[in-house]
């Protein structure tokens, strides 16, 4: 059986998010949406994706032809119930929830097979699944994310030692992965579990409080105040006081300054003293620029704060205001609070800034890439190209 994962024609309302990235490459708990589901199925899954993002998240090939094959939303998270229906749903159907198709059974793959274009002569409805539709829900969701891949990853598992130098409550919700190195913190799992990934360090002094997860190589600075639900993720550097957000991969926000209620994409960075406020003055109901429809959108929270695309940048001491979106690849500096939407590209945040040139753009990544040992590709350049021109 051949799994892929398919962006449907919602992947628009996850901006700034999806612009660089596949559904289900979006991270909330401890694992990527994609991660969870290759635990669940035991099995690889593919991607099947916009075509500007094909070259680097390859699809499902020719080579797969004449295999049964098994096409699931990649905005759906995996559970028991979901995972048995696909499995048992009969050859040739749309499993459907509220008009939204949740999965295709295929009885041979086809790679110019579109489920998003295909009509299903066999249907089956289920009640409504867990997905998620709109970029907040990346934190909003995370404190069950995290719980749930918790029990994934560490059932049938033993921990490895905690250093008698920490302070810790509830102990046995607390799982440190091989190689990691947390010395001389408070941990408190008592509202939720912690869970320090394989050679991750948490620094001397740092106060924890779950549901927290911290990537592979991810690093708290000394002194860091981290308040569930939270998850920063691998590479990532952290530190000041963070307060339910996710940061995706190899972003940093090393120094003192407030996150709150808030995603950070991958290679993203905050200068020193950046904070985001996540509340409105009067209490209200927080909207954020919706950059499919180009109109505000009401998100249902009192608390929202930044939501960053990836390769953005914020100089030292910005001040984002409630509910602020940025798209990919912007540089925000210069004096007083930047707009609540800035677009990808900009030069400084500010209204009606200039474009970030694209070829300085991509030199910066490509530096940025090399500190971390990485080869910035072919694929990643044309992503940078079709953005830039859209």
């Amino acid at each position: 059986m051949i799994y892929i994962l398919f962006d449907d024609l919602h992947r628009k309302d996850l901006y700034p998010f999806t612009l660089s990235r596949p559904v289900c490459e979006i991270r909330t708990g401890i694992l990527t949406i994609k991660e969870k589901w290759e635990k669940h199925l035991l099995a690889e899954c593919n991607y099947h994706v916009p075509a500007y993002l094909a070259k680097k998240y390859p699809q499902a090939s020719e080579n797969h032809t004449g295999k049964s094959c098994a096409y699931i939303n990649a905005a759906v998270f995996p559970d028991k119930f979901i995972v048995d229906e696909i499995t048992n749903m009969p050859a040739d159907t749309a499993l459907m929830s509220n008009n939204v198709t949740i999965a295709v059974k295929c009885g041979a793959f086809d790679p110019t097979f579109n489920p998003n274009e295909h009509a299903f002569e066999k249907k089956q409805a289920i009640a409504a699944t867990n997905r998620l539709q709109k970029p907040w829900e990346i934190f909003s969701k995370n404190g069950q994310q995290i719980s749930d891949d918790y029990k994934l990853l560490t059932q049938y598992r033993n921990s490895a030692a905690i250093d008698t130098g920490n302070q810790c409550i509830n102990s046995e919700n607390i799982f440190i992965e091989e190689g990691a190195k947390v010395h001389f913190s408070i941990l408190n799992a008592s509202a939720g579990p912690i869970y320090i990934g394989k050679n991750a360090e948490v620094m001397e002094g740092s106060m924890i409080r779950g549901p927290f997860a911290l990537g592979e190589h991810a690093v708290l600075k000394m002194g860091a105040k981290i308040y569930g639900p939270t998850t920063i993720g691998p590479g990532c550097k952290v530190g000041g006081e963070v307060n339910n957000s996710v940061l995706f991969s190899n972003s940093n926000k090393a120094h003192d300054g407030f996150l709150g209620n808030s995603v950070i994409g991958e290679w993203c960075n905050l200068g020193a003293d950046t904070n985001n406020s996540n509340l409105k003055n009067n209490y209200g109901q927080v909207k954020v620029w919706d950059m499919a429809h180009n109109d505000w959108q009401a998100t249902g929270l009192q608390f929202c704060g930044l939501l960053m695309g990836d390769h953005s940048k914020a100089g030292i001491n910005t001040m984002f205001n409630t509910g602020t979106v940025t798209g990919f690849c912007a540089n925000i500096f210069d004096g007083g609070f930047p707009p609540k939407y800035i677009p990808s590209y900009s030069w400084g945040g500010q209204k009606n800034a200039p474009k970030f040139e694209l070829d300085k753009a991509i030199e910066v990544a490509t530096r940025v890439f090399e500190r971390r040992g990485i080869a910035f590709s072919d694929a990643d350049k044309e992503i940078f190209e079709f953005l830039y021109h859209t």
